[in-house]
């Protein structure tokens, strides 16, 4: 199985050091409670494009954010002139907790996993007949982007010295050939754009994935025209970079001020601070964050991130505190499985507000980082 996921599934980076992520056992639900999370994911992927746009539209709203000034003007010259959409894209963690189903973030940005909850995860039906998988995220967002792209080539964006990242674009890239169309690997400086369509040697794409954060754009220089990923595009992508404004942590600050009703996005997310105003470095009932962190990157836990991580932590949130953000604890509910506790989380996908997949993990502390095991995510009937 793990060799089939290597050459078949493309991923290429199945340990983290010497310890093996791919999990040896699926994480299994009944079939009704994952339609009771496909639902609430489809709620919030609703709410999240409500409140995107409720910002674009009145940008004293951002401030909260604390985005760069960069970033802020390409995001003002995006509420008149909207970027070509080929599918929106989103991902919500969801995790079993002493209350229930919790949220901790939505990946609304470039959200990756593709290869394990959709290679890995078919590979382990295999061996459990009585058992299906959630769905088929690469398999869903392929035909997306193959009908945006309307026979034309697509490009798939990505930071290509990065193997997880190239791992991920090779097997969208073998999905889309699956379905006749023209995949291209590319680096963001491949890309020229001409009147708002984007250009590779001189060829106009029919549509793009972009799978490089919206926050390392302006990194990119001015000679590349990164501003087109915000603004301006005719080719259309999958996300515009417009979704960095869900994808920053300190979103629930502005909801108030936008006056909307996301009622699941305030049942299923833990209360959010500002830093200043919560005693997390005292007080274990608060977790502490980067605002545009991922892959559960400098997360502060008391009890659980280690004490030369956790001074690192504190240090980085004192200096820049609006960079970062306080969450109240939830307390996750662990599991046994073969080889000790674990702590699942399952990363629920969905393109234009449809649920079609899941990501499973499973982190041995009550924190999902880069060292979690990546589960496949199957569905059992009711009772069985």
């Amino acid at each position: 199985l793990r060799r089939e996921a290597i050459f078949a599934c493309c991923k290429w980076d199945p340990q983290v050091g010497d310890v093996s992520v791919l999990a040896p056992w699926p994480l299994v639900l009944a079939r009704s409670e994952w339609q009771r999370l496909a639902g609430m994911a489809e709620g919030l992927a609703r709410e999240t494009v409500a409140l995107e746009q409720a910002l674009l539209r009145t940008p004293a709203l951002q401030h909260e954010l604390h985005l760069a000034r960069p970033l802020r003007s390409a995001l003002a010259a995006a509420a008149d002139a909207p970027a070509a959409c080929a599918a929106r894209l989103m991902r919500f963690d969801f995790h079993w907790t002493t209350d229930g189903w919790r949220v901790s973030e939505v990946n609304s940005d470039v959200p990756g996993g593709f290869n394990e909850a959709s290679g890995f995860t078919a590979l382990m039906a295999r061996h459990y007949p009585r058992l299906q998988p959630a769905g088929d995220p690469a398999g869903v967002l392929a035909q997306a982007l193959a009908a945006a792209a309307q026979g034309g080539p697509v490009g798939l964006v990505h930071a290509t010295a990065y193997v997880d990242d190239r791992e991920v674009m090779e097997y969208l890239k073998r999905r889309l050939t699956e379905l006749g169309s023209q995949a291209l690997l590319l680096s963001p400086d491949h890309v020229t754009w001409r009147d708002g369509r984007a250009l590779v040697a001189g060829e106009a794409l029919g549509a793009m994935l972009r799978y490089f954060p919206a926050e390392w754009l302006p990194n990119l220089g001015r000679k590349t025209g990164w501003r087109s990923y915000f603004a301006g595009a005719v080719t259309p992508a999958c996300n515009p970079a417009t979704a960095l404004l869900a994808q920053n942590k300190r979103l629930p600050l502005a909801w108030a001020a936008t006056r909307l009703d996301v009622p699941g996005w305030r049942s299923l997310l833990p209360e959010t601070r500002d830093p200043r105003a919560a005693d997390w470095e005292t007080d274990p009932r608060w977790v502490i964050k980067p605002a545009l962190g991922r892959v559960g990157e400098a997360i502060g836990i008391h009890g659980v991130t280690p004490e030369k991580e956790w001074r690192l932590i504190r240090k980085a949130a004192r200096r820049r505190p609006r960079e970062w953000v306080a969450q109240r604890r939830f307390e996750a509910v662990a599991f046994e499985a073969p080889g000790g506790s674990i702590y699942p989380c399952i990363g629920v996908y969905t393109v234009d507000s449809r649920a079609c997949g899941a990501y499973g993990r499973a982190g041995q502390r009550a924190l999902v980082d880069g060292k979690a095991l990546e589960a496949a995510v199957l569905l059992a009937q009711d009772g069985a």
